[in-house]
């Protein structure tokens, strides 16, 4: 699955990059969406992320591709892979500016650990 979205100045730190925070909430809240997406019905909560490492400053007006693919299953997780791309303004091509693994837990109504249903791999985005 892949999601786009624009640097804006609202999303810079005071040096005038990407503030990493904002990078962070971009990876979780898309990766969620992909979650969501395969496992319909459940409830799924960030339980962790793997090492964050910023390597590449990602300038105002950057158009970043956060590509999310299925890593792996347990009983109640599920984990999967983040690479960031940034196509930098006036850039000839993609720069990979972020990679990532973030795990999600199933949790019922009381917020316990509760066994996650087979994995599903979608076709297509549609209801159809």
């Amino acid at each position: 699955m892949n999601n786009y979205t624009l640097v804006r100045p609202e999303h810079l730190n005071h040096h005038g990059f990407l503030f990493g925070g904002v990078m962070l909430k971009w990876v979780d809240e898309f990766a969620w969406l992909a979650a969501s997406k395969e496992y319909r019905g459940c409830k799924l909560v960030t339980i962790a992320m793997n090492e964050i490492r910023f390597t590449e400053q990602v300038p105002n007006g950057s158009i970043l591709r956060f590509n999310i693919e299925f890593s792996s299953q347990g009983r109640s997780s599920v984990t999967y892979d983040v690479n960031v791309y940034s196509d930098r303004p006036g850039g000839e091509h993609e720069v990979k500016v972020f990679a990532n693994k973030i795990t999600f837990v199933r949790v019922d109504s009381l917020g316990h650990k509760t066994q996650l249903p087979p994995r599903k791999e979608i076709q297509a985005w549609s209801d159809t």
